[in-house]
């Protein structure tokens, strides 16, 4: 079988979403979750290759996530699975109809297991690109260990690395996530951070500008900002192009910047110029935010270009 488009690694779980406040006994349903596997699936659902490596437990958790991610045609032939650890869970309380709060149950978790000898053979049989994101070196000293491995291992094979840094304040804090995503950063291509990440992959408190600069001399091609509802920003030696986001209706903001790359990333496979990755990327994001779910509404190929023309609550019959 031929080496996928997309390798991407990290901790896929069952995130467990609620209705309404969880003290007051709001219900709960199940779903697929994990940054990299939302990629996974973005790219998946647009007709490239992709696959997850990684690590899940011998529970039902993990065979729900397995079931998920061959359902929507990511291969899984790299997952560990682990009978000593459980798959990995994440509550979502949707508090009110404008927050939303993150619950983990991830420590001693399979996915924070994660070794360098589980991605030997999923590197070996490469891929057109390898997609980290910041979350993964976070979880414990082995995957930090395996994530700086497979950057290194794919730069050196000549496989390009994008990163997504992905911060999140509740596993790691930003001192802690600088020390390990700055070095990490001289083996990738391309760079995703949210406008307040960026200075995560150089001095604290550096502007835009100077962590771009500093990445460029560090070979890094690409740097993209991401700005929510204001579109991005795509810095590349030639200069700074600046992509608005599509105007959709937010039900459900959660996995947007997953989405986003994902949309990026399918440009790149497909031989988009900047401006086309770009739409590209920004049309994943409007889906993924006017639909609820971590990517559950992400478009098949033929769906590209459903958003175009429509006003809200249009029926298309």
């Amino acid at each position: 079988m031929s080496a996928p488009d997309l390798l991407t690694l990290g901790e896929s779980m069952v995130s467990l979403r609620s209705t309404g406040p969880l003290a007051a006994g709001g219900s709960l349903t199940m779903h697929l979750a994990g940054a990299e596997s939302n990629v996974a699936v973005g790219v998946a659902r647009l007709g490239h290759r992709a696959a997850w490596a990684g690590r899940v437990g011998t529970d039902e958790f993990g065979e729900y996530v397995l079931r998920q991610l061959r359902a929507e045609g990511v291969g899984v032939d790299g997952v560990i699975r682990d009978p000593d650890r459980p798959t990995g869970l994440m509550i979502l309380e949707r508090r009110t109809a404008d927050l939303t709060r993150a619950e983990y149950r991830r420590a001693g978790s399979a996915g924070s297991a994660l070794r360098v000898d589980d991605l030997r053979a999923p590197l070996a049989a490469g891929a057109r690109l390898l997609h980290l994101t910041g979350i993964t070196p976070a979880l414990s000293d082995t995957a930090r260990a395996a994530t700086r491995w497979a950057a290194e291992t794919a730069a050196n094979a000549g496989i390009p690395v994008c990163l997504d840094v992905n911060y999140r304040a509740r596993l790691w804090s930003r001192d802690a996530a600088r020390a390990v995503l700055t070095p990490l950063a001289d083996h990738v291509s391309t760079v995703v951070a949210s406008a307040d990440e960026l200075d995560l992959l150089g001095e604290p408190g550096a502007d835009e500008s100077t962590v771009v600069a500093d990445l460029f001399r560090r070979g890094v091609h690409t740097v993209l900002v991401k700005l929510g509802a204001d579109g991005a920003r795509a810095h590349t030696p030639d200069g700074v192009r600046h992509a608005g986001a599509l105007a959709v209706t937010a039900v459900d903001t959660v996995g947007a910047g997953d989405a986003f790359t994902a949309g990026y990333l399918s440009g790149w496979f497909d031989g988009l110029d900047l401006p086309g990755r770009l739409r590209r990327a920004a049309t994943l994001g409007a889906f993924a935010v006017s639909s609820p779910g971590d990517w559950e509404g992400l478009p098949r190929r033929a769906e590209l270009s459903l958003l175009d023309g429509h006003e809200a609550g249009s029926v298309i019959r």
